[in-house]
């Protein structure tokens, strides 16, 4: 199963916590710098559940001496999370959850977001389009970033680039990767 090309990642990612499964990228980041795009296409055999789970993280030594900053899902919904003070990118509530997306199972879908450690800003895109519930632009927004702007201090200091799967809450799921990239610029989903 692929989305370009012959060969994708799988993860076969566990229900619990112990069971989790990464593969890591250690380098690229350092050669990009302070701003740093992703793009990724993935597909998941399921629908993302109610409990936490993590598939993409970016090791932050800024953040409480190492803390990952993890994309993933919980209520359905993709969302970012730092691990250090477990907030939430939309905060869990009925309007940040109306401002995210959930990925549909069984089909390629194309993410891509900005970490811009200067403007301690955050963005991301679901096959082209801005997700308002995953932005953090230095502008509150009730009920969806105020969490995440708790910590005021955040500016990161990436150093890893991780695809797998974390369960938080029991969820096993199989997933694939494919045409992932890092860079200095917007990628696209068709770049």
């Amino acid at each position: 199963m692929a989305h370009t090309g012959a060969q994708s990642l799988r993860v076969d990612g566990g229900g619990g916590y112990c069971d989790h499964v990464f593969v890591a990228n250690t380098e690229a980041i350092a050669a990009i710098g302070p701003q740093v795009y992703g793009r990724l296409w993935v597909r998941s055999e399921g629908a993302l559940g109610q409990g936490h789970v993590t598939f993409a993280t970016l090791r932050d030594a800024a953040d409480a001496g190492g803390k990952d900053l993890r994309m993933g899902g919980q209520s359905e919904i993709l969302m970012w999370n730092r691990e250090s003070d477990d907030a939430t990118l939309p905060s869990l509530s009925p309007a940040g959850i109306a401002l995210s997306v959930g990925p549909p199972p069984g089909q390629w879908t194309c993410v891509e977001f900005p970490i811009d450690s200067a403007a301690r800003a955050l963005t991301t895109w679901v096959d082209g389009a801005e997700v308002g519930g995953l932005v953090i632009d230095g502008e509150p927004t009730p009920d969806v970033d105020q969490q995440w702007l708790g910590k005021p201090d955040w500016q990161p200091s990436l150093g890893d680039f991780k695809l797998g799967w974390e369960s938080y809450a029991g969820q096993a799921m199989t997933l694939y990767f494919d045409d992932v990239a890092l860079a200095g610029a917007r990628i696209g989903c068709d770049g």
